[in-house]
């Protein structure tokens, strides 16, 4: 892709080919707004990326690279995660002073089916007096600001071979080439907000930094997973007195321990919204297909979207599925697929439709309104 202005008017060609963005940016509005929540996982698999490396230096301080800042920061975060969550893998784009791709990096996490992204940096800025951390997704940049953070993230491309090729024409000096990001949006806004939240939380109260908030921008990296993703600045290293914390052992081991109990909690608020239990509720339902609903009345479906807009229950709306039902649950509509009287008859299917709606999960419902899963099932053992 290459974009060209000519007497202020956008190449013909490079419109029809925003206007096929545009479209395909509206198809997945209602994936992206749609409340999602992920299912339970057996095993967390968290990709920690360290910012630049190698060749690539990354911001330079008035004493430091900025690739030897994030590395630390992210072995000890890989590490603080993998000994405090159980169920959690790491994978690291690097760990040692190597040159990576941007694309690569992204593609290491989707090849291994990440379930978070998490890519370290740190900030640079011309006034020296700037300060404080921020947490991105990707998104529209709202200011000037946000977007040259971006794209003086997204430079390291220059750098790598053929990169015209390799990332479509992409120019990441071009202010042009970022219209593409105005158009497309993160199918995991939602939850890499959810994220980036945590991690600001954490960075404000827990270890007492100057929260910049969460913010927008079109960070290539965040562009090409497909999955949560967030890119923290930990801090300016043009600040003569954030570099030399960034430098610091106490000040790598905070932000690793904020990032690390960011991601804790948001696998912790993940099994809570999915309300998913290890009990088995032994009933008398059939076995086979769908069952009615039970005397209880509950029965236990598998919600696979959730919008503030009314969605037309029809086979193409949701993947050929053809047994889809509509919840309205406060300003929102809900649609969830089956009906089972029993619990784990609704955890198989939802398995057997995880490929087609990974982020579904089990809901309980009766007449029509949406229960507490666990408060479902306590009331079923009683009965």
């Amino acid at each position: 892709m290459v974009v060209t202005i000519k007497n202020g008017v956008l190449n013909y060609s490079i419109i029809c080919f925003y206007l096929v963005l545009l479209l395909l940016s509206i198809c997945n509005s209602v994936y992206a707004g749609s409340g999602y929540q992920q299912p339970v996982k057996e095993k967390w698999i968290i990709v920690i990326d360290a910012g630049h490396g190698g060749r690539d230096p990354g911001a330079i301080g008035s004493f430091s690279y900025e690739k030897d800042i994030t590395l630390a920061i992210a072995l000890k975060t890989g590490e603080l995660i993998e000994k405090n969550i159980s169920n959690a893998k790491v994978i690291y784009t690097r760990k040692t002073d190597v040159f990576m791709d941007l694309a690569e990096r992204a593609n290491l996490a989707n090849k291994n089916k990440a379930d978070l992204f998490i890519s370290i940096h740190a900030n640079w800025h011309r006034y020296r007096n700037t300060y404080g951390a921020e947490t991105y997704v990707m998104g529209h940049h709202k200011d000037q600001q946000n977007l040259e953070v971006a794209m003086k993230e997204n430079e390291v491309i220059l750098l790598e071979k053929d990169y015209t090729t390799k990332y479509e024409g992409f120019d990441p000096k071009s202010p042009e080439s970022y219209i593409i990001f105005t158009l497309m949006q993160s199918a995991f806004f939602e939850q890499s907000t959810d994220l980036a939240s945590k991690i600001q939380v954490q960075f404000r109260e827990q270890i007492k930094r100057f929260d910049r908030g969460v913010k927008q921008a079109g960070f290539w990296v965040l562009y090409m997973t497909t999955m949560p993703s967030v890119l923290i600045e930990t801090g300016f290293i043009s600040n003569s007195a954030e570099e030399k914390y960034l430098n610091s052992k106490k000040g790598q081991e905070e932000i690793a321990e904020a990032i690390f109990r960011a991601c804790s909690d948001y696998i912790a608020e993940v099994y809570k919204k999915s309300q998913i239990s290890a009990i088995r509720i032994d009933n008398n339902a059939s076995s086979e297909g769908n069952a009615g609903a039970p005397q209880s009345n509950i029965v236990f479906m598998v919600q696979v979207l959730s919008s503030t807009r009314k969605t037309e229950i029809t086979p193409n709306n949701f993947k050929n599925l053809t047994d889809i039902t509509e919840i309205h649950d406060g300003n929102r509509y809900k649609y969830a697929a089956g009906k089972f009287s029993d619990y784990n008859q609704a955890v198989a299917y939802r398995r057997k439709i995880e490929s087609l709606f990974p982020d579904a999960f089990v809901i309980a419902v009766k007449e029509n309104k949406i229960l507490p899963l666990q408060d479902a099932l306590n009331e079923l053992k009683k009965k």
